[in-house]
C-alpha cells in the first residue's frame, strides 16, 4: 500500500507555508523541494474544497495559492495497493493554478508525459536524471504511507 496526501513547495514558498500551516512538519525532499504531509493539524472538519481531490481541507486552496506568490507550490494525493490507485496533482504560481487539477484514476493509464505527480514536480523544477521519473528522483517512494513522513 501507499497512501501520500502533501503540499510540496520550492525554497522560496516554503516560509510562507509554514507560517500559514502553523504546526506543519516540513520533510526535505531534495533538489530545493520540501513536503509537508498533510495531517489533522492541518485538516477542519470541512468538505475539500479542490476539485479532483479527497482529502484537501477547506480553505487550502486559498494557502497554496498565496504561498505561491514567493514560489511554486504543489498539492499531490497518491492512493494505490496491489499496484492499482489513483493519483493527482495541481501547481500554484504568483497565486494562480498553472497545472492541473491534473488526475489519473484506478486502472488508467497515466499520460505519455508522465503521471500527475511526475508532471507536477517537473513544473517545480525537478530534472529525473538517472531516475525512473521525477517522482523517483526526489524519493517520493521511500515512504509508504502520509503518517511515515512525520516519523522520518
Amino acid at each position: 500500500m501507499y497512501c501520500l496526501q502533501a503540499a510540496i513547495v520550492t525554497e522560496t514558498a516554503l516560509g510562507g507555508l509554514i507560517a500559514s500551516a502553523g504546526s506543519a512538519r516540513v520533510v526535505p525532499l531534495g533538489q530545493g523541494l520540501s513536503l509537508l504531509p498533510l495531517t489533522e493539524a492541518l485538516f477542519d472538519a470541512g468538505v475539500p474544497d479542490l476539485e479532483e481531490f479527497w482529502t484537501a481541507p477547506t480553505g487550502f486552496e486559498r494557502l497554496l495559492a498565496a504561498c505561491s506568490e514567493h514560489g511554486a507550490v504543489a498539492y499531490v494525493e497518491a492512493e494505490y495497493f496491489g499496484g492499482t490507485g489513483t493519483q493527482s496533482a495541481q501547481v500554484w504560481e504568483n497565486g494562480a493554478t498553472v497545472l492541473g487539477p491534473l488526475h489519473v484514476a484506478e486502472d488508467e493509464p497515466d499520460p505519455a508525459d508522465g503521471s500527475p505527480i511526475s508532471q507536477a514536480l517537473r513544473r517545480l523544477g525537478v530534472i529525473k536524471g538517472d531516475h525512473f521519473d521525477e517522482f523517483a528522483a526526489v524519493g517520493l517512494g521511500r515512504h509508504r504511507d502520509t503518517a511515515d513522513w512525520l516519523s522520518a
